[in-house]
């Protein structure tokens, strides 16, 4: 995920030959294409619209709500710059940069933290964590962590993990002192995403670089499982109903779906060329997949994995938000140094905001949700 445009090709065609020569040492699972894992959702209409009756793990994002302690706090969204090393702010109702600032060396995602009170930009190359204060889209102070690749935040929000990337290890912390509460080695290269069982107790995290999903029991810290699922595994969400999770695959084009019990792919949905990043919509009803290659979106039916329509966007669309009533959709273009801000009603662009070099992990704050999980923004 921190590879040139002009090198990607490059990497993807190593990573498909590492796999067909098993040079990861783990044998390819065998694959079926036959079933989905629930009904098709009857939901139509508006994408706005809430069903909590639906959105059981997601219940929690699944309305236009702000949570008490963010709703006086003005909504703004943060663009990572990632070769630029600066931190865009975008006013969301009139699309105009309110400010641009330097953060640390090669920031990836700008992450709310799970009591919704900070957000921390990570700076991966400096090894740093910058946290902002969302009142005031100013910075507060400056955090030390190991290669802070990405962040999240166990759901009862008493750990803080960090995910080092080029160090192929997940760090734990203390949330609010920043003290270390372990860590767990992942021996694949490219540990990226990450999301967390229904009840917290595991995670499941994909390796980019070596085409493996891993499941992690976090009281533990210790690996619990693995499938190879080959090509660029890339973001990860957990099921409406937390049966199966859903992986992106940057090289076969499209979202592997994944029984967390048995550890093996059980469907494989064909999106676009370069599937990276998942934004589930404002009712949970709808998955949208960034295809960063093909500059499409796609829209999954959430629970059923049914691909029921893509969006031709151009760019390159990598991570996105949606805002708060549901009708937008802001995603960072990684490199065309751009955001897009998609009508969820038809797919349309209908405006493009010029930001810093290399924009990446974008969020838009605040959103409805109880806590968050961290990366971009995730709310359970």
């Amino acid at each position: 995920m921190r590879r040139r445009a002009a090198a990607f090709l490059t990497v993807a065609l190593l990573i498909i030959t590492a796999c067909e020569q098993g040079t990861t040492g783990i044998p390819a699972a065998p694959r079926t294409r036959a079933v989905a894992t629930a009904s098709p959702a009857s939901r139509r209409g508006s994408p706005a619209r809430a069903r909590p009756d639906g959105a059981e793990v997601w219940a929690g994002m699944a309305t236009r709500r702000l949570s008490p302690r963010v709703a006086d706090i003005p909504s703004r969204v943060y663009v990572p710059n990632n070769r630029s090393n600066t931190l865009t702010e975008i006013d969301p109702e009139t699309y105009h940069v309110i400010r641009t600032i330097r953060v640390g060396s090669g920031p990836q995602h700008v992450t709310p933290s799970w009591d919704l009170r900070h957000l921390y930009v990570g700076n991966t190359y400096s090894n740093t964590l910058t946290q902002i204060d969302p009142r005031s889209g100013r910075v507060v102070r400056t955090i030390s962590v190991p290669d802070p690749y990405n962040l999240y935040f166990t759901p009862d929000g008493s750990l803080a993990i960090d995910v080092a990337e080029r160090l192929q290890r997940l760090y734990f912390f203390d949330p609010h002192t920043w003290r270390p509460r372990g860590s767990v080695a992942i021996p694949w290269p490219g540990a990226d995403h990450l999301d967390f069982s229904e009840g917290g107790g595991y995670l499941l995290i994909s390796t980019e670089f070596a085409g493996v999903v891993v499941k992690v029991n976090i009281r533990t810290r210790q690996i619990v499982g693995s499938v190879h699922v080959g090509g660029s595994p890339v973001d990860v969400k957990l099921s409406p109903d937390g049966s199966v999770f859903y992986v992106a695959n940057q090289i076969r084009g499209g979202v592997s779906v994944i029984d967390p019990v048995r550890m093996r792919e059980v469907r494989f949905i064909h999106t676009g060329a370069g599937a990276h990043g998942f934004c589930v919509s404002r009712d949970a009803g709808e998955l949208y997949v960034s295809n960063r290659l093909a500059g499409t979106i796609s829209v999954l039916d959430f629970r059923s994995g049914r691909l029921e329509r893509t969006w031709h966007v151009g760019g390159s669309p990598d991570m996105m938000q949606v805002s708060a009533d549901g009708r937008e959709l802001w995603v960072s273009n990684r490199y065309d140094g751009t955001v897009s801000v998609i009508a969820t009603r038809t797919g349309h662009v209908i405006r493009t905001i010029h930001v810093g070099s290399g924009p990446h992990g974008l969020t838009l704050f605040p959103q409805p949700g109880r806590f968050s999980i961290g990366h971009n923004g995730v709310y359970r």
